[in-house]
């Protein structure tokens, strides 16, 4: 029976373990659990997802206290429109970051950042393009497209002297998604290095609508794949979402797939960003705990523990600080949203939002709990201590376990003594 470890994930003469983990922000997806996937030889994601917010927890630099002070007297103010990002401290942001990263790897895996095109930042277009090029200019390896299809990307960074050199990816949930993205840069003579396939059961925000049960992510890679294959393009197709076992990376590997990109395990690993307390939240689900809700302010569904702070909190906009969400008119869903309540509810000191989130604040303290379908299986890929809690597992001995595994079994690790 075979392993993850008899495949490999091939970029020109390069060789990789076929084991890629995803990009969670905001910081979920640590430098720490992408170096250690780097070490491990396959591919690891760092997220640039409110990265001037990330630098300030890690590197004690002030871009939001700054940009806070900068647009104090707008805080009680409807109108987001003048809160801008300053451009350069993006950039310094992404640098810092990523180039920290980069220099702390080892091993003969890679690192990739994951860069969302809904972070639209009240500019989307240049903020995209200095987030874009910066991490290229920050020697990371490669890119993958997120969370939008990402249409004009390559055309940002085609002047970027790594624009050829770096590896660049997409995540589609269709193969329409796909074909549209082929034909925007067909123009740029640049295919993407290799095409991440998402489907309905992976966590935080989803590429389909609330009939996302309704599609089934081995489907879509076969379409996809056959698609690849009648155009004769080579491009290196990975499985995302829902890959729970090595077994069922090793399916995906047998049809087609050069590799699978996973996450929701390493949600539980100590390397990972989230907090040890909300991790044990996580073990403890069960299956009727996780929900797909329209919460986001950016349109997308999106998968979550059902108790997650982040649901119904009608906190104030904090988009002096923050303001990742804002269109390029300054508007954003959650925004209407809480000045809706307010003015039903003049008098209350405290209101509740239910149909929408602040997304920036919550993510950015762990309070919104997105998740994958398979989170309620976690409980059984540890040990539960005396005490109730589970024991917190290192990312080595879950990469090693999807590498090595068979049969679908999962290897507990070693209890703790």
């Amino acid at each position: 029976m075979k392993r993850v470890d008899d495949f490999r994930l091939r970029f020109g003469k390069r060789e990789l373990v076929p084991i890629i983990i995803g990009g969670m922000g905001v910081d979920i997806s640590s430098r720490e659990l992408a170096l250690e996937a780097a070490r491990l030889g396959g591919i690891g994601h760092i997220s640039d997802a409110m990265l001037p917010t990330v630098t300030d927890r890690h590197y004690k630099t002030k871009f939001v206290s700054d940009k806070q002070k900068q647009y104090k007297l707008n805080i009680l103010k409807a109108d987001k429109s003048i809160v801008k990002f300053d451009l350069a401290q993006v950039a310094e942001s992404t640098h810092l970051h990523v180039g920290k990263t980069m220099d702390a790897k080892r091993g003969d895996g890679m690192i990739f950042v994951n860069c969302m095109e809904k972070l639209t930042m009240n500019s989307p277009r240049e903020t995209l393009r200095v987030r874009l090029c910066s991490a290229l200019d920050a020697g990371i390896d490669g890119i993958t497209l997120s969370a939008g299809l990402h249409l004009g990307s390559f055309a940002l960074m085609e002047d970027n002297p790594r624009f050829r050199d770096a590896k660049l990816g997409i995540i589609v949930s269709s193969l329409r998604a796909l074909q549209l993205f082929i034909r925007k840069n067909a123009k740029l003579n640049r295919l993407p290095d290799y095409i991440v396939v998402e489907g309905p059961l992976a966590g935080g925000h989803l590429g389909f609508g609330m009939d996302w049960a309704e599609y089934d992510l081995h489907n879509i890679v076969a379409e996809i794949v056959a698609h690849l294959k009648a155009e004769q393009l080579d491009i290196p197709v990975i499985a995302a979402g829902g890959v729970f076992t090595g077994s069922d990376a090793v399916d995906f590997l047998e049809k087609g797939c050069a590799a699978v990109q996973v996450a929701t395990r390493f949600t539980v690993s100590k390397e990972c960003g989230i907090p040890e307390k909300i991790q044990q939240e996580y073990f403890k689900a069960n299956e009727q705990d996780i929900e797909v809700n329209m919460i986001s302010p950016t349109g997308y569904p999106m998968r979550m523990l059902k108790n997650s702070p982040a649901i119904g909190a009608g906190i104030r906009p904090n988009c002096e600080a923050y303001g990742y969400l804002l269109d390029a008119n300054g508007h954003c869903a959650y925004i209407e949203a809480f000045n809706r309540e307010v003015a039903l509810h003049p008098d209350a000191k405290k209101i509740s939002v239910m149909d929408k989130t602040c997304l920036c604040t919550h993510m950015r303290n762990y309070d919104c709990w997105t998740c994958g379908q398979y989170t309620y299986r976690l409980k059984d890929t540890s040990h539960r201590n005396a005490d109730g809690t589970y024991q917190i597992l290192t990312a080595e001995h879950i990469f090693k376990d999807y590498q090595f595994s068979t049969d679908n079994k999962i290897t507990l690790p070693p209890p703790r003594s």
